[in-house]
């Protein structure tokens, strides 16, 4: 059976999207299959061609429910749906779905109150920091700023996603043919805790190369969209 993650949460600008593809990206590069399913209306559908997954237009309740459908009859394959922003009653559908949830929030007062929230609301999710600082200065003070304002979930807070400006590439309608080194690894290190959670086996994510993807996986890739996912 596949597995469902789901990126959700109330507030927007958290970098739901950006984890979304991520994920699925370092996915990709540790040898596992998942589908990036979009269900944000304020969103246009990606070219799933020169990625390390597929892709998924889910803008509707329908379209959701079928896709949905589609991946849960796909062995050893990962759907991560990428939930928007604003969006309580989905929010609490996708929620209903998933194996695991995911909350990101950045680094503002703002986006811990709101996670905060959304912690109480879904007692399954986990809480992951996205474009946390590099600084060291600016994190030590961000990470106080987490044992300040969710000290009590601490438990249920994920490693950061640190901020690297190459992920904007991933949210790009086509892809570039080579992606940087720095977000091919960043990519990994996000998938593999999360294979961890559902326990799946993986490769070490310390692998540092470009990502690049050569004629016949690009054909191979296009195939896969085809026969998993179809018209969706």
């Amino acid at each position: 059976m596949a597995e469902i993650i789901c990126v959700i949460g109330n507030k927007g600008g958290t970098g739901k999207t950006t984890l979304s593809h991520m994920l699925c990206q370092g996915l990709g590069l540790l040898n596992q299959r998942s589908v990036c399913v979009l269900t944000d209306i304020g969103r246009e559908p990606l070219d799933p061609e020169g990625r390390r997954y597929l892709t998924a237009d889910a803008r509707s309740r329908d379209a959701l429910a079928k896709v949905v459908e589609k991946i849960r009859g796909l062995n050893k394959w990962i759907g991560v749906i990428d939930g928007g922003a604003n969006r309580s009653d989905m929010d609490r559908h996708l929620y209903s779905l998933a194996h695991l949830v995911l909350l990101p929030f950045r680094d503002s007062h703002e986006d811990m109150r709101t996670v905060q929230q959304d912690l109480e609301a879904f007692p399954r999710a986990l809480a992951l920091p996205m474009q946390w600082p590099t600084n060291s200065w600016a994190r030590e003070a961000a990470d106080r700023t987490i044992e300040a304002q969710l000290g009590a979930y601490r438990n249920r807070i994920l490693e950061p996603v640190f901020a690297i400006s190459s992920s904007k590439q991933l949210l790009q309608k086509r892809i570039p043919d080579t992606l940087p080194s720095p977000l091919a690894n960043a990519c990994r290190r996000v998938a593999a805790p999360v294979l961890d959670i559902l326990r799946i086996e993986h490769e070490e994510v310390d692998i540092d190369a470009e990502d690049t993807m050569d004629e016949h996986a690009r054909t191979q890739s296009r195939r896969e969209v085809d026969a998993a996912i179809g018209a969706h």
